[in-house]
């Protein structure tokens, strides 16, 4: 399932880790919980996954790699569903109780034992088309912003509009099937600040003074299309800018509609120019690196070497896109400044932060050195 080589620990996490760190931020049990009888909270979250199933076996009919792909679909769908069904009646069954990361890989893993490699391919390569068509202007708006603050609010706005193109999301896959995303829409549209984690303006005020010029920046980035190239890459420019060396962690194999590390090389190379620039701003200090991780969510004590190699001496932390902010890692402790920014997709996460459905997560921890 993995990559070949062995996974370590992130070494930015605050230790000792298991003290300290626990990947899945909703507890869909306690241990006063009857542990052969599902909780309330895991049969709300097993019917969000039911629920998501028509969209990914729709996926899964039209991938054209698959022989025979219609009939596989069905097959995904039905030993899913049952999967499921089986956690309903023993949470201890399937290697649970179930958390986000047990549902999400049970899932890849049914659709990689029928042959499935990446059934949102084709949408994936159609975004990623779109988007890149728009980094030019998207960067240009951008850059017409002489007040600093409001070009970093208005570079925030463009990841979080970025991130609404997330397929794996059942409501707003539907929503996407019937009229695709606009972007400069989507950052007009979204719900007004104070947000459900709103440290935006500290986080401003640590960037007017500079802080991570010539730093180290770790992100891990979340979707294709808008949300890595309209939304994050524009903010990764500013950091390059402002003499930061950019780290950009992406998926080791394909889940849902995340960017994959190869396809994110092949991204970058379209969005430069002949001098190897993104509009003018030297890339000598990007890196993109596999996070060795093969799903939309991630455990931080199960990342790649490479990865742990580059972050060792990271002065901030980024971690983007509900599954990997917000769904996990919201309260991951670091050595290091971190930022946990992501829209709230699902309902049942919106009413664990008590806020709104699509809120937005800023989630800022600066480390006093």
């Amino acid at each position: 399932m993995e990559s070949a080589s062995e996974l370590v620990e992130f070494p930015l996490l605050l230790t000792p880790i298991n003290s300290h760190y626990r990947a899945c931020t909703i507890p869909y049990r306690f241990p006063s919980d009857n542990p052969r009888k599902p909780t309330p909270t895991e049969i709300s979250w097993i019917d969000l996954f039911l629920n998501s199933i028509p969209s990914f076996k729709k996926r899964a009919e039209s991938d054209s790699t698959v022989r025979d792909a219609a009939a596989k679909a069905e097959k995904f769908a039905q030993r899913y569903a049952d999967i499921l069904e089986d956690l309903k009646k023993d949470p201890e069954s399937h290697g649970g109780p179930p958390d986000c990361i047990l549902l999400c890989r049970l899932r890849e893993q049914v659709l990689r034992e029928l042959g499935f490699r990446d059934i949102f391919k084709k949408v994936k390569d159609e975004e990623n088309a779109k988007a890149i068509s728009l980094f030019e202007n998207v960067v240009q708006l951008n850059d017409a912003i002489e007040d600093e603050g409001k070009r970093l609010e208005n570079l925030v706005r463009g990841i979080f509009a970025g991130n609404i193109f997330d397929l794996g999301s059942a409501q707003l896959a539907e929503v996407f099937s019937k009229d695709g995303m606009s972007f400069l829409a989507s950052c007009q549209n979204l719900v007004p600040r104070p947000w459900v984690i709103d440290h935006l303006d500290t986080f401003k005020m640590k960037w007017s003074r500079k802080s991570w010029k010539k730093a180290s920046v770790i992100i891990f980035v979340d979707n294709s299309g808008a949300d890595i190239i309209l939304g994050i890459m524009p903010f990764a420019r500013e950091l390059l800018r402002r003499g930061s060396q950019v780290v950009l962690a992406a998926n080791d194999l394909p889940s849902i509609n995340d960017v994959t590390c190869a396809e994110l090389v092949e991204i970058i190379s379209k969005l430069k120019d002949e001098q190897e620039q993104l509009v003018g701003v030297s890339t000598s200090n990007l890196l993109i690196a596999n996070s060795g991780n093969d799903l939309p969510v991630i455990d931080l004590t199960r990342v790649s070497q490479e990865l742990a190699y580059l972050a060792s001496d990271a002065d901030l932390v980024v971690l983007e896109g509900m599954g990997r902010g917000i769904e996990t890692n919201l309260y991951a402790q670091f050595k290091c400044d971190s930022l946990k920014i992501g829209m709230v997709k699902h309902p049942e996460v919106a009413q664990f932060l008590g806020g709104r459905l699509y809120d937005c997560v800023f989630k800022y921890n600066e480390v006093s050195s």
